[in-house]
């Protein structure tokens, strides 16, 4: 009875003074290790909160898929994402916990010992104390830089390893992966470190949980990249010509969400999207026969490893529509890429014009076959995976259907009566003619200005109105095109030349909010992120990005 008595006050007064982890029936509950920063998502570049003291309670829901960062809610209700390592918690217990992504809706209760919540409308970040750091790791001193091997700092999302700074790739860093940097760069924007399995190289410092003062502590240094020995393939570093090894997602798509259709994920679009809070990346592909589901999983995994969902646009050959068996590759394929974890697949893209579909044939009770054997073998292999029907090109060209093609709202209205709202997730639907806010129903100054694909609602009412609000839509592709920094635009695309830049942010930020509010809207990607040519088709004119590397749109978008 006392060594009962004895045992049981022994380990009270343990837990008490390590300050352990309580497993809860919801969520996982703990305490910060010492101030830390919490953000809007999963690594450095996300939206910084503000920080918390240490000892303040933060009880967790899951992980990024990526690892490295967890998700909680804190005393006064608000939900962050922190790095691992700033938490009391064991390691173990971290990395066992479910994958989320930050569109997943939040169902935790907050746990108690905190301030009151802020108010609803305060979007400035609580202030940050200078020795709060996103990583107990990065609060260490300066000097240490001075070891003989470096300084080990922890990496605070998946990053590339380079052969200098802005050069190029040479090989992938994991989240969370420990890393030795022993030097910089002049602008100390760049640091150099050794990875997990022996390769050298640059790392953007923005990526790594270090603070500033240890990054202007390394000395300044050039070159000295070097790849990893062949031993280390299965190690945090992964040489840039490795197999890629699928990472599957098992968490389904709930909510409403946004993200960007992307040239590539280098570090500047990267940056770019975590800004404006986006959490999906779109990629088009375009499926020939025979052609195998693997060659995707390298996109899935780069999206994944960043901390983003992915929706691949896959695209097929309009002049391989009519080969026998086609129908049953391309669907096989786009199963291929679901099993491989892709989270959401367009099937194919504007099949009501003869870009895309062979010319004369245009048919969307066709199509619909087509959509329905995509539907039924994705669904077999991964229940999760978002199925969207392949966007229409918004027109009013063909006064309804022709042998050159349809206008999207005749072609919506045959896909409905070929019951392609039983063989689809989501309506998918592309916006990107508009001059107007989208707030506006009329007042497009061009000719026939009430026609519906000027309006951001005019879209929304035609389109889910076809299947009678019986499937969420999704704009695979929403822009707004400007000149503003490039030379006048191409005649055919004229009728945009009076756009700025200050509007096609003010207009994306809020059709992202009408988006959301509208109880109809799941997916908004913008159309683009990072396009780069400005030719007859003036895709960068529509880039979020603009020229002088500004993204105006961003900093709206994320705040």
């Amino acid at each position: 009875m006392r060594k009962s008595l004895l045992f049981g006050l022994l380990l009270l007064s343990f837990l008490l003074s390590t300050q352990i982890i309580v497993a809860q029936d919801q969520g996982l509950l703990t305490t910060f290790a010492q101030s830390a920063r919490i953000r809007t998502g999963p690594g450095t570049d996300w939206r910084l909160l503000g920080a918390v003291d240490a000892g303040t309670p933060i009880r967790l829901d899951g992980q990024a898929p990526g690892g490295g960062w967890v998700r909680g809610i804190l005393p006064d209700s608000r939900v962050v994402w922190v790095v691992n390592s700033a938490l009391v918690a064991p390691a173990d217990q971290l990395t066992a916990l479910p994958k989320v992504w930050i569109d997943d809706p939040f169902t935790l209760s907050a746990p108690a010992g905190g301030a009151p919540a802020p108010a609803a409308n305060s979007a400035a970040p609580t202030a940050v104390p200078a020795q709060a750091a996103d990583s107990t790791q990065a609060a260490a001193p300066a000097s240490t830089a001075g070891l003989a091997n470096g300084l080990e700092v922890k990496t605070g999302s998946s990053i590339r390893l380079r052969d200098n700074p802005e050069g190029t790739p040479i090989g992938n860093v994991n989240s969370g992966a420990t890393v030795v940097v022993d030097g910089r760069n002049a602008e100390q924007s760049w640091v150099r470190g050794t990875v997990p399995g022996g390769a050298k190289g640059w790392m953007a410092a923005r990526y790594l949980v270090i603070t500033a003062e240890q990054v202007a502590g390394l000395p300044v240094v050039q070159g000295g990249a070097s790849t990893a020995p062949a031993a280390a393939a299965n190690s945090g570093a992964t040489s840039a010509n490795a197999a890629i090894v699928p990472v599957v997602s098992s968490a389904p798509v709930r909510g409403f969400s946004y993200g960007g259709h992307v040239a590539s994920l280098g570090e500047r679009t990267v940056s770019a999207m975590q800004l404006a809070g986006m959490s999906w990346v779109k990629r088009q592909v375009r499926y020939q026969a025979g052609q195998n589901a693997g060659d995707v999983a390298g996109l899935i995994n780069e999206a994944h490893g960043m901390g983003f969902r992915i929706l691949l646009g896959i695209v097929g050959s309009p002049g391989q529509v009519n080969d026998g068996g086609y129908f049953e590759q391309y669907a096989s394929f786009v199963a291929g890429a679901a099993a491989l974890g892709a989270d959401a697949i367009e099937i194919w893209n504007e099949p009501n014009i003869d870009r895309e579909w062979p010319g004369g044939q245009i048919d969307p009770a066709r199509y619909t076959q087509l959509l329905r054997q995509s539907y039924q073998a994705i669904k077999g292999v991964n229940p999760n995976t978002l199925v969207i029907s392949g966007a229409p090109a918004p027109t009013g060209y063909f006064d309804g259907c022709s042998a050159a093609g349809c206008d999207d709202n005749a072609f919506i209205a045959g896909m409905a009566a070929a019951g392609a709202a039983s063989v689809m997730d989501c309506v998918g639907l592309h916006y990107n003619e508009g001059v107007v806010s989208p707030d506006a129903t009329s007042g497009d100054p061009r000719g026939s200005s009430g026609y519906y694909t000027r309006y951001f609602w005019g879209m929304v009412n035609t389109y889910s109105g076809a299947f009678g609000g019986a499937r969420p839509l999704c704009f695979t592709e929403f822009g707004y095109l400007t000149p503003e920094g490039f030379p006048p635009l191409p005649g055919a695309f004229g009728w945009a030349e009076n756009v700025s830049v200050a509007q096609q942010a003010t207009w994306l930020d809020r059709a992202v909010a009408l988006s959301g509010s509208s109880g109809r809207v799941r997916l908004l990607i913008v159309w683009n992120v990072d396009f780069t040519d400005y030719g007859a088709d003036p895709m960068a004119g529509y880039a979020i990005i603009r020229p002088d590397g500004s993204c105006p749109a961003c900093e709206l978008l994320g705040h």
